[in-house]
C-alpha cells in the first residue's frame, strides 16, 4: 500500500504547484501518517503554547497545522466531485489540549484570571480498545474522566483553483481547516475538483472534539489514516457535502455564525431540489417543519481569520 509518511506530511499550504507525493487510482487505498497541529511541539505538561517559543510562530501566519498531499488521483479533471472515504484512523497514544493569555474566548478573561494569565497545556493519555488499537480505544480526560475516542480530520481539501492558501487558516468551497467532526470513518466526503489529479490533502486529525470546539484547539493528535478516493464525473458542488450512512450534511463557513448557517441551509435545499426531486417550495418548507432537521456548529473558534463553521443536516429517511 502507497504511504506518506509522516515527515513527508509537513506542508502548510493547499497549493496547486505542488508536486503530487503519490499517484492513485479510484478505490485504491492509501495512507498518510500525520503530525498534530503543532508538528510534535506539545509532548507534556511542560510545553506551554507560548509563541516565542513554538517553531514557525516567527512567521505570519504561523506554520502550523500540517497536511500531507497533494495525492493525484488519475482520472480527476476540473469540473468533476472526489469522493473521500476514510476507512481507518488509528491516533497515537497521547493527544492534548492547550490554553492561555490570548488564546480562545477566555483569553483575556478577568472572571476567570487562571484562563488568561497563565499558558496551561493538557496531556491525554490513550488506552487501546478491543481491536488492540486506539482505533475503537478510550481518551482519559482526568483520573475521574474519560470517554471513547471518536477521531475525525481536522484538515481536509484539495487544491483550491487559483489562490494558494494555508492549512492553518484557510477555508472555501475546495475545504481547508473546517474541524468537522462528521469527517470521519463510515462516511463520505465530496469536494468540488479544480486542477488535474485534484490534489487532495489531509491533516489535523483529532481524538475527539465538542461542538464550536471552543477554547481553539481539541484533543490534537498523531495519526495513521486510511484513505480511499473516487469520483463523480462531470458534476458541480457549491461546497463540501458529507454523506453519512443515515443522512446528508451540507456545509459551509463563513463569519457572522448565522450566514454559515443560512448558507448551508440553502446549500442543502439546492441539494433537495437538483438530486431528489424536491420543488423549491417543498425543500423551503420542510427545513422549517422537520423535527429531525439539524444545524451542527462545527467549529466557532475565535482565532485569526478562521470563519465559523455549520452543517445542515437531513436524515436520509426523508428523502
Amino acid at each position: 500500500m502507497q504511504k506518506i509518511d509522516r515527515e513527508q506530511a509537513r506542508k502548510y499550504a493547499f497549493d496547486w504547484r505542488d508536486e503530487p507525493l503519490l499517484r492513485v487510482r479510484c478505490g485504491e487505498p492509501f495512507e498518510i501518517e500525520t503530525y498534530d497541529a503543532s508538528t510534535g511541539f506539545f509532548k507534556s505538561p511542560e510545553d506551554k503554547a507560548i509563541p516565542g517559543r513554538r517553531p514557525g510562530f516567527d512567521r505570519t501566519p504561523p506554520t502550523a497545522n500540517p497536511i500531507g498531499g497533494p495525492v493525484y488521483l488519475e482520472g480527476a479533471e476540473r469540473g468533476d466531485v472526489l469522493v473521500v472515504t476514510l476507512d481507518e484512523i488509528v491516533v497515537d497514544d497521547y493527544s492534548w489540549v492547550a490554553t492561555g493569555p490570548r488564546r480562545g474566548p477566555l483569553g483575556e478573561s478577568t472572571r476567570w484570571p487562571e484562563l488568561s494569565g497563565d499558558y496551561t497545556t493538557r496531556i491525554f493519555r490513550h488506552t487501546p480498545g478491543p481491536s488492540g488499537t486506539t482505533r475503537d480505544g478510550t481518551l482519559h480526560f482526568s483520573d475521574r474522566i474519560a470517554w471513547p475516542i471518536t477521531p475525525f480530520v481536522g484538515t481536509i481539501g484539495v487544491a483550491p483553483d487559483r489562490e494558494v492558501t494555508t492549512s492553518l487558516d484557510g477555508q472555501g468551497t475546495w475545504g481547508g481547516n473546517l474541524d468537522i467532526r462528521d469527517v470521519a470513518p463510515g462516511n463520505r466526503i465530496l469536494l468540488p475538483v479544480y486542477h488535474p489529479g485534484g490534489l487532495f490533502y489531509l491533516g489535523d486529525v483529532h481524538a475527539s472534539q465538542g461542538d464550536t470546539e471552543f477554547v481553539g484547539t481539541a484533543a490534537e493528535t498523531k495519526a495513521t489514516v486510511r484513505v480511499r478516493l473516487d469520483l463523480i464525473k462531470r458534476k458541480r458542488i457549491p461546497w463540501m457535502r458529507i454523506e453519512k450512512p443515515g443522512s446528508i450534511v451540507s456545509v459551509y463557513a463563513d463569519r457572522p455564525l448565522e450566514s454559515a448557517v443560512e448558507a448551508a441551509t440553502v446549500n442543502l435545499m439546492d441539494w433537495l431540489i437538483t438530486e431528489y426531486g424536491f420543488s423549491p417550495t417543498d425543500a423551503y418548507c420542510l427545513v422549517s417543519t422537520c423535527p429531525d432537521f439539524r444545524i451542527n456548529v462545527y467549529q466557532m473558534c475565535k482565532i485569526g481569520k478562521l470563519s465559523f463553521v455549520a452543517g445542515a443536516e437531513l436524515p436520509k429517511k426523508y428523502l
